[in-house]
């Protein structure tokens, strides 16, 4: 043996005999009897609360959108999507396709960028964006038509009308998609670089009129949707292309908002092609009319899926009692926000905050359909009394587990309240968390300013009418102008700033005033 070995050799004896010395001493343990020693008892419980494990809150359903944010709310019925399934246990791990963003200088011959300046190179990039992801577009849709609808229509997974009803207009809109990136395409050099591009997008841009339909159908779509998971079939197809890898860990509904999310980019990277463009460059008339385009499409999309989503949920309110309807919901055009809150005995209740009127229900399910149940009258905005209330103030009740809550579920309250006359409610509210919780302050307060505006202008409107008409009655213009400011109050998201409206209706006071004035000014 070579010496330098030797010590090496000693180590690995020196273990294999304490190993055997281990296994020797191990069935004695085994055979032990047990200590006589006496055992330290346990503590005494000083209280209950202190056996009960804290109970973490699960998150509760988001407040709902329009066009400008995706329309992602879960269903409380709807299954666990990431669930694991016994068929996919011992399934490998499936490598996810990736998509590598393209910059226009990597794609495109280096020699030419040394020929541009920083400014003109930028210009490319943001055109060669708008490109790319017109390419991206075309690629998705098609690919939810061909991995999602397709195999669920051919093997009976779906119905050819609930389908229809999921995807809407989709295959409308390859073509139209395809249409301006083969435009964009060819105006493109051998270089790679695009020298005009304005005069395409003025031209192609009023073609996404027809998302019009297609951004409408999105609520119901959304909500068959999640009702179909229920099906396991359509839960486990739904799994497997999930864990495919041309989904890029996407589901069925991602796919389907991506053409949304399109339409509210346009505005965006026009923006960033008109930064970078000269102002003497021809482009730049044709791309400030580009964005004043897209900007009214968009608006008023978000307007009429607005509409389309108020309708939606007001045609499944379940009345108790014909004392329950109300004309302010028949009347309503938008819904400024939704979603589930728990009162004080922890009973979920899903609440509605119309344009003029707050809708507290119950979710429960009719006719194989989500419905809404009124839980209470419906309270008007305007009468509404809004109080913020500081953690721990309220009091929880129905149970004994009351008793032994922590200081978590005593957290973010918030009131309403209303009466009149021998009619009266209040409700304490809880929210998920802070946030949501500010979200509804917020919401409800713009609510009723709003409305406390909206009758400020028409009572001065009407009485400037009333000077202006020459008999001494009023004229029904005054009908006219408040309709007008309900479509605005219907375009404006709930998150907006309510200072903005404070401005505005100090401003729409003021304006209406100096018209009094110069009215009465007149007549005299």
């Amino acid at each position: 043996m070579v010496a330098k070995d030797y010590p090496f050799y000693l180590s690995v004896k020196r273990a294999n005999c304490a190993l055997e010395v281990q296994t020797a001493t191990s069935p004695a343990k085994e055979t032990e009897e047990p200590s006589n020693k006496r055992v330290k008892p346990l503590s005494r419980v000083t209280s209950l609360a202190s056996l009960i494990p804290p109970v973490r809150a699960t998150p509760l359903k988001p407040t709902k959108t329009l066009i400008k944010r995706s329309i992602s709310f879960r269903s409380d019925s709807r299954p666990d999507l990431f669930s694991p399934r016994p068929w996919s246990r011992n399934m490998p791990s499936a490598n996810t396709k990736r998509r590598d963003s393209k910059l226009w200088s990597e794609t495109f011959d280096v020699c030419v960028n040394h020929m541009l300046t920083s400014k003109e190179i930028k210009r490319q990039e943001a055109i060669f964006e708008l490109s790319q992801g017109e390419e991206d577009l075309i690629e998705d849709l098609k690919l939810a038509k061909k991995a999602y609808h397709d195999p669920m229509l051919k093997l009976s997974i779906m119905t050819e009308q609930e389908l229809n009803q999921i995807f809407g207009t989709l295959d409308s809109l390859i073509p139209l998609h395809e249409d301006l990136l083969r435009r964009l395409q060819d105006v493109r050099k051998p270089d790679g670089s695009t020298e005009h591009v304005g005069h395409i997008l003025v031209g192609w841009l009023p073609c996404l009129n027809s998302y019009d339909s297609y951004c409408s159908n999105q609520v119901a779509a959304k909500a068959l949707l999640d009702h179909k998971k229920q099906d396991h079939r359509v839960q486990d197809f739904l799994q497997r292309c999930l864990e495919s890898p041309f989904s890029r860990k996407l589901d069925l509904w991602n796919f389907l908002d991506i053409p949304r999310s399109r339409l509210v980019k346009y505005p965006l990277l026009l923006r960033e092609i008109l930064r970078h463009t000269p102002n003497d460059h021809p482009d730049q008339q044709h791309l400030e009319e580009a964005i004043n385009i897209i900007q009214g499409i968009v608006a008023e999309i978000n307007i009429k899926t607005g509409e389309s989503e108020c309708q939606y949920y007001k045609e499944r309110l379940i009345y108790l009692e014909e004392g329950q309807r109300d004309s302010l919901i028949d009347n309503s055009r938008a819904v400024c926000c939704h979603g589930e809150l728990k009162n004080n005995r922890g009973v979920k209740l899903h609440v509605f905050l119309f344009e003029e009127v707050l809708v507290i229900t119950r979710a429960i399910t009719h006719n194989e359909q989500l419905c809404y149940q009124l839980y209470r009258q419906p309270i008007p905005v305007r009468e509404l009394v809004l109080e913020d209330l500081q953690d721990g103030e309220v009091r929880l009740g129905g149970s004994i587990r009351g008793a032994f809550s922590n200081n978590e579920r005593i957290k973010n309250f918030f009131r309403v309240s209303f009466k009149n006359g021998s009619q009266s409610q209040s409700h304490s509210l809880q929210a998920n968390d802070s946030f949501n919780k500010q979200q509804w302050l917020n919401c409800i307060r713009q609510a009723k300013e709003k409305v406390t505006c909206a009758g400020k202008a028409g009572v001065l409107n009407s009485a400037a009418h009333f000077l202006l008409s020459p008999h001494g009655s009023r004229v029904p213009q005054g009908e006219t102008t408040l309709e007008q400011m309900d479509q605005s109050d219907c375009e404006s998201d709930y998150s907006m700033d309510t200072s903005e409206i404070s401005i505005d209706c100090e401003r729409m006071e003021q304006t209406n005033s100096c018209e009094n004035e110069k009215q009465i000014e007149t007549n005299v």
